[in-house]
């Protein structure tokens, strides 16, 4: 029934989605991103290590810094050591363990350029190479300050989608929906959604994605303050035309969203994508209210913690359903 049923779908395919019909896996992980790993260069020229430090997460971020400044400063203690305690002078030469110390110390001063003057490199070789952890250290700080200030002026949507899509009742027949909501105090103004749906199906033997335009009930709004639940009606021009439970759960199916808007503060467009799977869509159910007022009728209540809450719910009898 996986496969065969898969005749049911009507509308004609897109070629334009970006992805090939061939590709594996999923296209678009949770957190917008491709599912995409490239080969055939090495990893210098494959990554870009900028991109990928905006990316990470801040404590990601913040940890491979802290750790990044002690492991070059341990590199640099254990150079000093080994040329020799005796051309550092202030060394509390009263066991190797406190050599050791202060020498980690005195690195950390001269990357830093604090320079407290306790402690001083004697003769070429170690003047040397406190020069050049110097010279390292303002190159290692004019990244990372570099680093914070993309990450703090980068425009970003800050949209938290739901992790679950519902397939809920809607007028008098279904639809596709899932919900999305900004959760920081940016102002976001012409908000528009494009939703397509890459399902598997099977062409002479072999798993194929096809790709398909959803149309939305409600493809742009003028602002973002609230939730916006995003609905697909399901409907005879629908990829899921006659769709049960089984369909959805025994089909690889794949909806891929992306949510474009203006950020007037950064006065730019900014762009957010996520995607559902077979296994994250829940049939016969819809959402529950995210946002009420508050206890004097003041201002609205926006309560994220309730973005993925939904109940269980009867459909309605559709014709297809007899089809």
């Amino acid at each position: 029934m996986a496969r065969g049923f898969r005749q049911k779908i009507r509308q004609k395919n897109t070629e334009n989605s970006g992805f090939g019909s061939n590709a594996s896996g999923r296209f678009i992980n949770k957190d917008g991103l491709p599912n995409v790993k490239r080969r055939g260069v090495n990893v210098f020229n494959r990554l870009s290590w900028y991109h990928t430090m905006l990316n990470l997460s801040t404590f990601r971020f913040l940890s491979y810094l802290v750790i990044a400044y002690i492991l070059i400063n341990l590199v640099f203690a254990m150079i000093y050591f080994l040329i020799g305690v005796e051309h550092l002078t202030g060394i509390d030469k009263s066991d190797p363990l406190n050599e050791f110390i202060d020498v980690f110390f005195f690195s950390s001063q001269t990357f830093t350029t604090v320079g407290y003057g306790r402690i001083a490199p004697i003769g070429f070789t170690a003047s040397l190479v406190a020069t050049f952890e110097a010279f390292l250290g303002l190159l290692t700080f004019a990244i990372a300050t570099g680093l914070f200030y993309g990450r703090f002026s980068r425009p970003r949507a800050y949209l938290r989608f739901s992790d679950i899509a519902v397939i809920a009742p809607f007028k008098e027949s279904r639809a596709l929906m899932f919900r999305l909501a900004p959760f920081k105090n940016n102002a976001l103004t012409d908000a528009d959604v494009i939703v397509s749906a890459a399902i598997e199906v099977i062409e002479n033997g072999a798993p194929k994605s096809n790709f398909y335009s959803l149309k939305t009930h409600l493809s742009k709004i003028n602002t973002l303050a609230l939730n916006w639940t995003v609905v697909h009606e399901i409907k005879e021009d629908s990829p899921f035309y006659g769709f049960s439970d089984e369909d959805f759960k025994n089909t690889d199916i794949e909806i891929i969203v992306q949510v474009r808007a203006f950020d007037e503060v950064f006065s730019n467009t900014v762009v957010q994508r996520s995607s559902y799977v077979s296994k994250e869509i829940v049939y016969g159910a819809k959402f529950t209210p995210m946002y009420y007022p508050d206890t004097n009728d003041q201002t609205t209540i926006l309560d994220l913690d309730k973005i993925n809450e939904y109940q269980k719910t009867d459909l309605p009898a559709m014709a297809e359903d007899n089809e």
